[in-house]
């Protein structure tokens, strides 16, 4: 269950509690739903019962007793809701959900989070896709050729209609080297995005990728049959500029340099982005999502495959240093590789709580303009992730269970979740690492 769907359903309980005549509100038009802060517990919280008790002329607390009755009528998605502080309602998904969300990872795969474009399904779908086209106007600077390039790739992902230019001449190898190009500056504005030689709608030219190549995974979508496009909405597109040429880091260290600073920050040129160390981030990221693809190797040589299905992890003691060093690892599935035991301890609700967060934070970046928001997620994805992959495999004699394939599809799900976010971002994800 995603956020969005959350937050839908808080909003059904809010609506009850009017129609039973509990509440005398007006539902809103959305709940905010995230991961709960300092003091909460579960899966995911909400403020709403503060947001209501004004208007309710009731204390925040008792209007969340009330909503937190008619949320656990939802036996289906919730094991348990409990209240906190003022009144934040906090959310514990049951074990089937997480079934639910890593079949749906699975399902899409890369494509996980994207929005649906039209004709792509059933009749009403993708209206997004229709509703603007989107014009990226840049400097003819490196940094701000690149993050408009990836900006241009997360709003195609979310059905937008893209295309990127720029206010003067590029460096030839900002396309060669690091994947990203722009037209020349539009005269007219208005025109169609769709067409024209200077659209970005469908040309690689413009976000400078490989037709053959995933980096940039969704074609931006032409409007439905009979529809009229918007007119193009200008977006500037203007970060700090980079101190020194990224180009001799190559593309995928240039590209993580440029890109996992905010904006408004000065992004560091250095080799360190080059270091397969725990402190270079684009490293933790990339190593994490090869281990996933290890392990399903690793898998099927033992002869099982990953089935999603509820994860549990045994044991009580803490587990070992689950941070990548450089040099050459042990083998996946020895007891090198995996420690003792007690690793099962990890628990893997953050993991869920940052996949399920996933399409929440591909439409962020897409509003936002702001590329260091889904670089900053994947650290996190990638973080969370390496604690679960020492309990992937059976050690010894042990042989392998349904829940060493739920981790294993766990696994396998936090693994495309890290290859679609790093291609969004014009970033390899490696097999092998």
């Amino acid at each position: 269950m995603t956020p969005v769907e959350l937050s839908r359903t808080v909003l059904h309980a809010v609506r009850r509690a009017v129609d039973e005549g509990e509440l005398s509100v007006t539902v809103p038009e959305r709940a905010v739903v995230a991961p709960p802060g300092p003091g909460g517990c579960g899966d995911y919280a909400t403020n709403i019962a503060l947001k209501l008790a004004r208007a309710a002329g009731r204390p925040p607390r008792d209007v969340a007793e009330i909503l937190k009755a008619r949320l656990l009528d939802d036996e289906q998605r919730f094991a348990d809701v409990v209240v906190t502080g003022p009144g934040f309602l906090n959310l514990s998904l049951r074990g089937d959900a997480a079934t639910g969300l890593v079949e749906e990872i699975l399902r899409r795969g890369r494509r996980y989070g994207h929005t649906e474009v039209a004709g792509a399904g059933e009749a009403g779908r993708g209206e997004r896709a229709d509703e603007a086209g989107v014009r990226l106007v840049c400097a003819a600077e490196v940094r701000a050729v690149v993050v408009a390039d990836a900006v241009a790739r997360v709003l195609r992902s979310q059905g937008h209609v893209v295309r990127v230019e720029c206010d003067g001449p590029l460096a030839p190898e900002w396309e060669s080297v690091l994947g990203a190009g722009a037209t020349p500056t539009d005269p007219h504005p208005g025109s169609d995005p769709t067409s024209g030689s200077d659209s970005c709608s469908g040309s690689d030219s413009c976000s400078g990728s490989d037709p053959t190549s995933e980096a940039d995974p969704t074609p931006a979508p032409a409007p439905g049959p009979g529809r009229t496009p918007h007119p193009v909405r200008p977006v500037t597109v203007r970060p700090t500029p980079a101190p020194a040429d990224p180009t001799p880091l190559g593309r995928d260290a240039a590209r993580w340099a440029l890109l996992h600073p905010a904006p408004h920050d000065r992004p560091r040129i250095t080799r360190d982005h080059l270091v397969q160390r725990e402190t270079n981030p684009l490293f933790r990221v990339r190593y994490a999502h090869a281990r996933t693809r290890a392990l399903l190797r690793n898998a099927a040589d033992l002869g099982f495959r990953p089935e999603p299905g509820p994860v549990a992890f045994l044991g009580t003691a803490s587990a070992p240093d689950h941070r990548p060093q450089p040099g050459p690892a042990a083998p996946l599935g020895t007891a090198a590789d995996h420690g003792s035991r007690a690793v099962r301890d990890a628990a893997p609700t953050p993991l869920l709580t940052l996949l399920r967060d996933h399409p929440r934070v591909l439409a962020a970046t897409a509003a936002h303009r702001g590329p260091d928001r889904l670089a900053r997620h994947l650290v996190a994805v990638a973080d969370a992730t390496l604690p679960l992959l020492y309990s992937v495999l059976p050690l010894g004699e042990e042989k392998p269970s349904a829940a060493h394939r739920a981790r294993l599809a766990l696994a396998e799900a936090a693994g495309t979740v890290l290859a679609g976010g790093l291609s969004l971002l014009g970033i390899d994800a490696p097999e092998h690492l």
